[in-house]
C-alpha cells in the first residue's frame, strides 16, 4: 500500500489525496444493472460507497446484469413449456399467445427482481 504523504497549510497538514478519473455519468449497464444501481444507492448507501471508493461498482453492475440475463434465458423458456406458450398457439390465438408470455416474463423478472437486485 502507498504511503500517504501531506502537505503543511497554515496549521494544518493535508493529506495529498489524487483522486482517479471522474467516473462516467452516462454509463449504461443494462436494465438490471441500472436497476441494482438505483437500490443500492438508495436503500443500501454504505454498500454504494464501498463499492464505489473501491472502483468496483462497475464490475459488480456488469455482473448482475450478465447474471441476470442469463438467468432469464434459463427461466423463461421453461416457464413458456409450463403455461403452454407454443408457436402452434401463436397461430391459432395471437391474444392468448401474448398474454401468456407477458406472464411468463413478468413471473420471470419478478424472481430476477427478488434474487438478485432487490437484496
Amino acid at each position: 500500500m502507498a504511503e500517504l504523504t501531506y502537505t503543511k497549510v497554515g496549521d494544518y497538514y493535508i493529506p495529498d489525496l489524487i483522486l482517479d478519473e471522474e467516473p462516467e455519468q452516462d454509463v449504461f449497464y443494462g436494465k438490471y444493472g441500472g436497476l441494482r444501481r438505483d437500490y443500492l444507492r438508495e436503500h443500501k448507501p454504505r454498500l454504494w460507497a464501498v463499492l464505489v471508493n473501491n472502483g468496483t461498482l462497475a464490475d459488480h453492475l456488469k455482473g448482475i446484469e450478465r447474471t441476470a440475463e442469463r438467468r432469464m434465458d434459463v427461466l423463461l423458456p421453461e416457464m413458456m413449456k409450463a403455461a403452454g406458450v407454443t408457436e402452434e398457439l401463436k397461430a391459432r390465438d395471437q391474444m392468448a399467445w401474448v398474454g401468456l408470455m407477458n406472464n411468463c416474463i413478468a413471473r420471470a423478472e419478478e424472481i430476477i427482481l427478488a434474487d438478485l437486485i432487490y437484496v
